[in-house]
């Protein structure tokens, strides 16, 4: 009987070990030189932006990253002529989430380097002349410019919120090469 409740006790410890080891082993982290990134390509109306970063100390879950971005549109105005002149106001575009899974099976030895999948934000090609701050309201907002200003990542596991990174937003535009802190 005290046989029994020895080796009971003995599995017992054996397995609180390697349970508190697998969740020791789960300390998620940038490996160094793979914090966030994020590439802002804009053309006109358009803008393009993914982000990539390098994760060790992971679990084997599935990894779930969202990519949101915000911008403005700045218009010109036209009236019912064709004639153009400048707009006065930034309009508001987004915000859009690009949404990027990457399979616990890619995830080697707790380690993953990434790329998301592209946040496309767009600009509607007419508003109002209110909106864009044309002088009356027989106007129409054309030829919009895109500017990016804000970049939010959030990077999950199984449910759990890993990480939470942001842009320095900027009202002049993000553009380029843009490091984002977590």
């Amino acid at each position: 009987m005290r046989r029994r409740l020895i080796t009971i006790l003995v599995l017992a410890l054996g397995l609180l070990l390697v349970t508190a080891q697998a969740s020791l082993a789960q300390s998620p982290h940038f490996k160094k030189g793979g914090e966030p990134v994020c590439t802002v390509s804009t053309s006109g109306a358009s803008s393009s932006t993914t982000c990539s970063a390098s994760l060790a100390g992971l679990g084997n879950g599935d990894l779930v990253i969202n990519v949101t971005v915000r911008g403005s549109a700045v218009y010109q105005c036209q009236n019912n002529g064709g004639q153009t002149a400048p707009g006065q106001n930034k309009v508001l575009v987004g915000p859009v989430t690009a949404p990027t899974t990457i399979p616990g099976s890619q995830i080697k030895n707790g380690n993953v380097s990434f790329t998301t999948n592209p946040a496309v934000l767009t600009a509607p090609a007419t508003v109002s002349g209110a909106a864009a701050g044309c002088p009356n309201p027989n106007w129409t907002g054309v030829n919009p410019t895109l500017t990016v200003t804000d970049i939010s990542m959030t990077i999950s596991q199984g449910g759990v919120l890993l990480f939470s990174c942001a842009s320095a937003s900027n009202p002049n535009g993000l553009s380029g090469r843009v490091p984002l802190a977590c």
